[in-house]
């Protein structure tokens, strides 16, 4: 071409679970039963949608109106009444206004990171949420900015490496939470979001929390809203009904601004996401007109909480499973549907293996391994060996070697066995130098 017309960031786009969906398939078409554990998806898990949900969206589908355009910030009813959610949590008040709709988070993520000066810069967790982490490093045409998760100590944030890393590095405007934590499973405890928010307010920073699994959680945890806790820092929180109905094909999400008021800079920022929209005309009406039918049904709160105690079940069940492996840093989850689970330093080698039977399958996995972390080498094993697909740790943004799993299945036999295979896998794996 004339002119290269990609930039640097463009390198950073990488989304390895999706990634390795397309390994997964070569392996079908060779005979390989697969066990989606690499996305969190739980309506490919056997999720069973109640009656009265399914009704509401057929209701609505007979309502003219839900097959048009609507407001470009979002439908007015709908702002109104998630605005009167989170003020009633008592912390941050916002009204309708604050509250802008995306096609799902990931429309909101890379809006958000693409109208920012490409010096401007967002520190996030690591492990990292891919969207995120990718979305930041394409915008700033650099690798992403992390802060350290500690497998060690719950999954929770090292704050000496978040406080140095914001104290030395003026670029950085923006503090990422993800809380509920994907892919760690790890719930904020609120002694550090407060930490964190005094954190943004002595350097002048703003705070983004995506709160997609804020309403999963379980064994005892309680996951705290962004709003609850940020004071007069200015931030925004991201939210939507993919997980928590669930309803992923909806494509709906929502951001919400805290404290805009509060810096011009942000407040301008605000603006420009509005402004975006406007451009773009509207986000997917049908969804937005289920969002108060079916949050504001006095049989929603049961059936969340009845959910959450299924999930909280099957993380017992694989922490029982797994957590004896002396090889592994393994730690029970407590939000969200993930855990990432860490081999320790000097366990992995390039000399081990897992048997494969089929001599295709074997020869394509051979030759996947070849130059690969170490982690990869396992998953690429444990794929071809077994079926059980999940994501390697590098490819979220860390240094740490291990893979991340989903608690999602919901057919119990199939659960058992999947991760009896899995620990059974590790120790054949382990055992094979």
């Amino acid at each position: 071409m004339r002119q290269p017309l990609l930039s640097e960031g463009a390198n950073e786009l990488t989304y390895e679970i999706r990634e390795i969906v397309k390994k997964a398939r070569i392996l079908e078409k060779h005979g390989v039963n697969i066990s989606w554990e690499n996305i969190g998806d739980p309506i490919q898990k056997h999720a069973q949608i109640p009656d009265w949900i399914k009704d509401i969206v057929v209701d609505l589908t007979r309502n003219n109106k839900s097959y048009g355009y609507c407001d470009s910030k979002g439908i007015l009813a709908t702002r109104e009444f998630l605005a009167e959610r989170t003020n009633r949590l008592g912390g941050a008040q916002i009204s309708p206004d604050d509250i802008l709709f995306f096609n799902g988070l990931g429309d909101a993520i890379a809006t958000l990171y693409q109208y920012l000066r490409p010096t401007s810069r967002v520190i996030g967790p690591s492990p990292a949420y891919s969207t995120h982490s990718s979305a930041e490093a394409a915008h700033a045409n650099h690798h992403p900015l992390t802060y350290r998760l500690d497998p060690e100590n719950n999954w929770y944030p090292d704050m000496d490496d978040l406080r140095n890393q914001v104290k030395y590095n003026p670029n950085i405007v923006a503090i990422l939470l993800i809380n509920p934590d994907n892919p760690t499973g790890m719930v904020y405890p609120k002694e550090i979001l407060a930490e964190i928010v005094e954190l943004a307010r002595e350097y002048n920073l703003f705070l983004i929390s995506d709160e997609i699994y804020n309403q999963i959680t379980y064994n005892g945890a309680v996951a705290y809203s962004l709003a609850e806790v940020i004071g007069d820092v200015p931030g925004i929180a991201m939210k939507g009904i993919s997980k928590e109905l669930p309803w992923p094909g909806s494509r709906c999400g929502w951001i919400e601004y805290y404290n805009r008021e509060a810096d011009a800079d942000f407040n301008r920022l605000c603006k420009v996401l509005d402004d975006a929209k406007m451009i773009e005309v509207c986000s997917t009406t049908l969804p937005q007109m289920a969002i108060p039918k079916i949050l504001g049904d006095p049989r929603y709160e049961s059936y969340r909480k009845d959910l959450n105690e299924q999930t909280g079940r099957r993380s017992r069940f694989i922490s029982e499973t797994l957590q004896d492996i002396p090889e592994l840093t393994f730690n029970p989850t407590y939000g969200a549907f993930y855990n990432t689970i860490v081999f320790k330093d000097g366990v992995l080698n390039h000399k081990q293996s897992l048997p494969i039977e089929n001599p295709e399958v074997s020869s394509l996995v051979e030759e996947w391994v070849e130059g690969v972390s170490l982690d990869f080498r396992f998953v690429y094993y444990l794929l071809g060996a077994t079926g059980i697909c999940v994501v390697p740790i590098s490819s979220f943004c860390s240094n740490l070697r291990g893979f991340r799993i989903t608690l999602l299945e919901e057919d119990e036999a199939l659960l058992k066995k999947t991760f009896t295979n899995l620990r059974d896998s590790i120790r054949t794996y382990l055992d094979s130098n």
